[in-house]
């Protein structure tokens, strides 16, 4: 477990050197679905992402059914940097389980996920503005397939897992495990985005998981409804398998969004079906950060700046304070 946390360390000591934000005017949410998104949310924006859930589970070996009722929160926060998000998320579930061969029932609640976590991005292809200019003399090149548009956004997640008492979903469970993940996130189009998760989950308990998503959302001619098909695998040796999803979002305003989606499986041990409404909303107190030009002249914003753009904007302010003055018949000697 030591050398777990010391790796950990060493990735949130190691990312803020890497990477560059790409902030929206529109709200990034994780929702619908169960992928994370490669970007931040930004700094200062406070997000949160709820939903509501049914699922119908049949056992066929074990004889059971059971029905399920969950609410989902997730609270996503960007500090520090543009590229930097911590995320807290909790799952609240009630289960009705019913025991087909003994004619009895159960029911079950708690808490089925607790984590918190820090994402970052470390490499966005489009940062660079001038190389991601439009064609304005094409609408197909930008709106159709590049190859290029399969390089991917890049983000590391590192955070932990949290269980608190005698959790029956989770029995003899330590109460701290890690969790690590690679998220990426491609614009095949102007209006599909693909997104891949690769999750190392409950690092040193006697039951990690492994598990890998496939998310692809395409916006529709009304770019308020988007739709998005998902597929999930998990691989553990307490739980493994293959799972669907599909849905559609609706974007009420640039910070409001609502969400639903349906989900089965593809086993029956158990068979699973389900389907959940979601909303997400975000305060955004994002600010671009500005730089004056004595401060960009002594290197004091990243050296991105180079003095030679410094003495271009000096000269076209220059140029345009004496051309103001011209106008309105000021003599500048």
């Amino acid at each position: 477990m030591t050398i777990i946390k010391q790796a950990l360390s060493l990735v949130l000591f190691t990312i803020p050197f890497f990477g560059i934000s790409q902030y929206t005017d529109v709200i990034n949410s994780n929702r619908p679905g169960q992928s994370v998104s490669a970007y931040a949310v930004g700094r200062n924006v406070l997000q949160v992402e709820f939903g509501i859930s049914n699922e119908k589970q049949k056992h066929k070996l074990l004889e059971t059914e059971s029905n399920f009722m969950a609410a989902d929160v997730s609270l996503r926060y960007g500090l520090l940097f543009e590229t930097l998000e911590i995320n807290l998320e909790s799952r609240y579930l009630n289960e009705s389980r019913d025991y087909l061969n003994l004619g009895t029932s159960d029911k079950f609640s708690n808490f089925s996920r607790n984590r918190i976590g820090l994402k970052y991005l470390v490499f966005d292809p489009f940062k660079d503005p001038e190389k991601n200019k439009p064609n304005i003399y094409s609408w197909k090149a930008n709106h159709g397939f590049k190859l290029k548009n399969l390089i991917p956004a890049v983000s590391v997640y590192a955070g932990a897992n949290f269980t608190f008492g005698d959790n029956p979903f989770y029995p003899n469970e330590p109460s701290f495990s890690p969790r690590a993940m690679v998220a990426t996130q491609s614009r095949v189009t102007a209006r599909m985005v693909l997104i891949t998760n690769f999750i190392y989950d409950r690092i040193g308990t006697d039951f990690p998981e492994m598990s890998y998503i496939v998310s692809i959302s395409h916006a529709l001619k009304n770019p308020k409804w988007s739709v998005f098909v998902e597929n999930q695998g998990i691989q553990s040796d307490r739980y493994s398998d293959l799972i669907m999803r599909a849905g559609t979002a609706y974007l009420f305003s640039e910070n409001f969004q609502m969400d639903l989606h349906l989900g089965a499986n593809f086993k029956n041990t158990p068979s699973r079906a389900f389907g959940m409404l979601g909303v997400s909303y975000r305060w955004d107190m994002h600010v671009d950060k500005q730089t004056s030009i004595e401060d960009q002249e002594a290197g004091k914003n990243g050296g991105n700046i180079k003095k030679s753009d410094v003495k271009k904007q000096r000269k076209a302010l220059k140029k345009k304070n004496k051309k103001k003055k011209k106008d309105k018949g000021v003599i500048d000697f």
